[in-house]
């Protein structure tokens, strides 16, 4: 019986080096595919940390521990990234613009404040110079997450454009004057519109003629359909993963992602476990309650003393119930970016980690944008060709963004849409 178990314990103590080896282990061959790419991540929630915690991304010493810097973007070889500006309609209810334009220009002030290390980008060919030469530098791009920002206020959009987002998610979690979000889809208190609106309709084609990508992550599936119906450019999944995987609402069918990959577009594949992982999810959810009493407390403390609600501390309120769930391993991710890559199809599928907004619910591994090149080793170990894990880590996205700059040159030719 001992020397049974023995045995048993030896095995599985070997496999678990193994399993450990393979997501730390880079070798030469990976390290140069991945330091030869653009790498670009298409979402990313750092804005929350300039502002709500006065974070400086070119700091050794962040004041709390965060996904993305300056040092661990040169280690991981992140090229582009694509800052979220999210306003959370729970603690930000009543001035959703204002708080978007705080976040705007918190990444500005980043960006001022090294620019030797990071520069405001605002097109394709500015995220290539970005990587060109000797001094590389990290291309900062902002997509505003939920058009509940706008506040119903089409110029709001050409405000956001001119102040340098290049997409917009039609819906956060919330259902909002575009169309219906996969958040609250299901909810009976929240009046839907069964899909996109006339005025969701009307910015879709706005975003199209400044040249913005139009972003479907967290739209409902009906949202989906006609923002596919209606666009006249490739659209963008800036931060979602596959349902046929993980049976979130959240998530793209295999329909979806056929549909993306006929409109020409890309799905940037999320980190966050509870999209990638079934077992994650099924935990995550069973938590709901728990996590939404808590938060309701911690605004009703806050209101109750004329106290500020601040969203940081409801994201660590957050974060520790999540870290209460084992985190699953790096393969659940990576079967999402080789499922897409299946069905839609090599050239439309890329990354959108949702960095500082999942920390608490990473794969295994992933702890952070200096982990992305364990991405192209395991990619690289399933067979994947060079050329192509570039065209996950960046090269699908830089030609989608080509393709709607493209669009809108074209549009502006014939005139506005609106």
């Amino acid at each position: 019986m001992f020397r049974k178990s023995a045995v048993v314990f030896l095995v599985l103590s070997w496999a678990c080096a193994l399993a450990q080896t393979d997501i730390t282990k880079i070798f030469p061959e990976a390290r140069r595919i991945h330091d030869s790419a653009i790498v670009i991540d298409t979402h990313a929630d750092t804005p929350q940390r300039f502002v709500d915690e006065h974070f400086d991304i070119g700091s050794n010493t962040p004041v709390s521990e965060g996904n993305l810097d300056l040092q661990k973007a040169r280690q991981g070889n992140l090229g582009a990234e694509f800052f979220s500006i999210w306003v959370d309609p729970q603690t930000s209810a009543g001035h959703y613009t204002q708080r978007a334009l705080d976040l705007i220009d918190a990444v500005y002030q980043q960006a001022a404040r090294h620019p030797d290390q990071m520069v405001m980008a605002f097109s394709a060919e500015d995220i290539v110079r970005a990587r060109t030469g000797p001094h590389k530098r990290l291309a900062a791009l902002m997509g505003v997450e939920g058009g509940h920002a706008m506040e119903g206020d089409i110029r709001v959009l050409r405000d956001f454009y001119r102040l340098g987002a290049r997409y917009m998610t039609l819906t956060w979690s919330n259902t909002n004057e575009l169309g219906d979000s996969s958040g609250d889809i299901n909810d009976p208190k929240v009046q839907h519109h069964n899909g996109l609106t006339p005025f969701g309709k009307q910015v879709v084609l706005e975003m199209n003629r400044l040249g913005m990508m139009v972003d479907i992550s967290h739209v409902a599936d009906k949202t989906f359909w006609d923002t596919i119906a209606v666009t006249k450019a490739p659209v963008i999944a800036s931060h979602s993963s596959a349902r046929a995987l993980v049976n979130a609402p959240r998530d793209m069918t295999d329909d979806m992602l056929r549909a993306v990959a006929k409109n020409g577009g890309v799905v940037d594949v999320n980190f966050y476990s509870a999209f990638d992982d079934e077992n994650f999810r099924k935990q995550e959810a069973a938590q709901h309650k728990d996590v939404e009493a808590a938060t309701e407390q911690y605004i009703a403390k806050q209101k109750a003393s004329g106290k500020p609600v601040n969203y940081m501390e409801v994201d660590h309120i957050q974060r520790e119930y999540l870290a209460k769930i084992p985190r699953p391993p790096l393969k659940s991710l990576i079967d999402q970016i080789d499922h897409i890559a299946k069905v839609a199809g090599i050239d439309h599928v890329g990354l959108g980690s949702d960095f500082d907004g999942v920390s608490g619910a990473l794969p295994q591994g992933m702890d952070s944008v200096a982990d992305l090149p364990k991405i192209t080793q395991a990619l690289l170990d399933r067979g994947y060709k060079p050329e192509d894990i570039k065209k996950i880590l960046g090269g699908n996205v830089l030609r989608v963004f080509r393709q709607v700059e493209e669009v809108s040159r074209q549009t502006q030719k014939g005139g506005s849409s609106t």
